[in-house]
């Protein structure tokens, strides 16, 4: 699984060109701010990602940052006799 922060920077849609990817948080949070240049942020978090929308002064979204979570692990059976 892909374990890395993805910065996506608005065109027509919300999650449009990936500007960036890195490996924590805090990097990924400041490279967002030297290149979009957001206001505020909201962090949302569910079981299959991590999302943090970037908002202008007027709260409307112009870019996100992304990271997957691992899925869930497999336990393996064994062979029936």
């Amino acid at each position: 699984m892909n374990l890395v922060w993805k910065i996506y920077k608005e065109n027509h849609y919300i999650q449009g060109d990936l500007i960036s990817s890195h490996k924590t948080e805090e990097i990924a949070r400041k490279k967002a701010k030297e290149v979009i240049g957001h206001s505020y942020t909201v962090k949302e978090e569910d079981k299959k990602e991590i999302r943090i929308w970037l908002e202008n002064k007027e709260r409307i979204p112009i870019g996100i940052i992304i990271k997957t979570k691992k899925g869930a692990k497999r336990i393996r059976q064994g062979k029936r006799k």
